[in-house]
This record gives structure tokens, sequence and C-alpha cells, in this order.
């Protein structure tokens, strides 16, 4: 890590957990032949334990988002924290290449160099996202790792995207600039990707760049909460400017979702190469995902009806 840094890697608290950042934090120090990159952890109060790591990383820049106060988020009521946490991060980085990843996600030992590779390969691109998988052995965290990542999932083909992953992703930094509008106050990959190819920029996704899914004691209750909260973070979002009547129909198509979901999940597996044993495991899981994308259904609807992403 280094005082002038070429790369930065914003970490995001999913879970704010300081066990689960400590295994994102550890893959990141362990990096083979990195460029000069940076590590920032943005936080906020209720989950200043995090910061107790930085006896063990002192390279790590925690950065405390004092003025949040973001107990009710953390209980499972809204989606701020994650999002807010991220634009505090993103306006600390000082790399030419920007990078994000997550609490719950563990780096490939040549992510760093990676990410800076990809971005300088191709100077078209403002945004590339790699490969998300799962590591787990049990049902309910592959189900929801399908839910949300199943379309980043190995064997990928490296071109353009209209989705990529903020799990796994590396920015051109005046790209990001250039569209500060877009998530100087939340961080929202969906609104940020969409005011980067609205300026011309191409998204790129690519097997070459991988990141693990790691969440050890994932709860039902948990699980089926973050569903219907991010849900509604995204519906809410997204018609924040949209008429009444126009959300109503929206939220109408809302109960279409949970089939709709599993099948989109269902056809991408059956189009890719994969292992037998990965094959059976998703069938396996297929309740799982069914209940999670119920969740995910209703609080899509809730978020279409009020027009509120859920900072309450």
């Amino acid at each position: 890590m280094s005082d002038e840094p070429e790369l930065s890697v914003v970490v995001g608290l999913i879970s704010g957990r300081r066990e689960d950042l400590a295994h994102c934090l550890d893959a990141l120090a362990a990096q083979e032949d990195p460029p000069a990159f940076e590590v920032i952890v943005p936080y906020d109060p209720p989950c200043a334990d995090v910061a107790t790591l930085a006896s063990e990383h002192p390279d790590v820049r925690f950065v405390e988002a004092s003025e949040l106060d973001t107990a009710a988020a953390r209980a499972g009521g809204s989606r701020e924290h994650h999002d807010t946490l991220r634009t505090v991060g993103l306006e600390a980085a000082r790399g030419r290449v920007v990078a994000m990843t997550e609490d719950h996600a563990v780096a490939s030992p040549t992510w760093c160099r990676d990410m800076l590779t990809l971005v300088e390969e191709n100077p078209k691109l403002a945004a590339i996202g790699g490969a998300v998988d799962c590591k787990s052995d049990r049902l309910l965290n592959w189900a929801v790792y399908w839910c949300d990542f199943g379309r980043y999932q190995n064997p990928l083909t490296e071109g353009p995207a209209q989705f990529v992953s903020d799990s796994n992703v590396a920015y051109r930094q005046e790209a990001l600039a250039a569209i500060r509008d877009a998530w100087k106050d939340d961080y929202h990959e969906t609104l940020v990707h969409d005011a980067l190819v609205g300026q011309g920029h191409e998204i790129w996704l690519t097997p070459r760049s991988q990141v693990w899914q790691q969440r050890g004691d994932l709860a039902a209750g948990w699980a089926i909460k973050e569903r219907f909260v991010w849900a509604r973070s995204y519906a809410g979002t997204r018609v924040r400017a949209v008429p009444f009547a126009k959300r109503s129909v929206y939220a109408a198509l809302s109960f279409a979702l949970p089939l709709v979901l599993t099948w989109r999940l269902v056809a991408g597996v059956r189009g890719r190469a994969l292992p037998a044993g990965v094959g059976r495991r998703f069938v396996a899981a297929l309740p799982w995902i069914l209940v999670l994308n119920g969740f995910w259904a209703l609080g899509e609807f809730v978020g279409y009806v009020t027009g509120d992403p859920g900072r309450a």
C-alpha cells in the first residue's frame, strides 16, 4: 500500500461485522505483485468496532462517517448506510483507478493488479466488473448468492455488459468525477452505470477478476429481511421522480417477479457450462430462491407504491 496510490480500493460494509471485514482485508493484504494501492473502509457509528482492525492493518484508511445516525439501518430498517458509506469512500479515493468490493468478499491473490490492468488495457472503458463466486457449503448461502450474484458466476464471457456488481468493479477516476451528481449523495450501481453509458462510456464484464462471497453464518430471517430492504431501496430509488400512476403500474407488475426472477436464474444456470455438482446444488436451492424472490417482489412493491427507498 502506498502514499501515492495508482489504485484505490473502497470496501463497502454490508454486514458491518468485524470478522467479515477481517477476511476481506487479509485477502487484500496478501496480494501478489500489487500496484501501489490504498484501501479505504468508511464506517458508521453502529459498526465502529471494525476500526479496531487498524492495529492489524495499519495501512488501511478507516474513515468514520460520524454524522450518520444509522442504527436503525443496521437493524434492517433501510439500506442507507451501504449506499452513503460507499459515497464517503469514493470521495476519499486518490487513485487514478477506483475499485470497489465489500466486507463479504474475498479477493483473488492478483485482484488489485488485475483491476488496474483491466482498466488500463482499454482506454474506452469507464468501468469493468469481474466474476463473483460463492464460498460456502450451506444451501441458504448459495440461494442468496444466486439471487444476488447469479449473473456474475464464472464462466463469464468478456465484453460489454449491461450489469456489473459493486462487489467487484473498478472505475476510471476521471469518469467517476464526471458523473459525480449520480453518486454524490448515495451510490447506487445501476444509476452510476447508466450515467456512465449515457456519457458514451463502455462498461465491460470479465472472468479475469474474481472475488468469492463468504457469509459463514447467514441466518434465514436476516436473508429474508435483506431481500425486502434491498428491493425497496432499488424500487424507491428507481421511481424517485416518477408520477404515482406510473409507479402503480410498476407495483402491479411486481407480483410476477418471483417467477420471472427465478426463471431468469434457471435460464442463466442452464446456459453456462457449470460442473454437475453445482447444477444439482442449484436445483436443491430452488425452494429457498423462490422464497427470497418473493420477498424481493414485496420490497419492490412497497418501494413503488411509496416512492421511498426506505430511509426511515
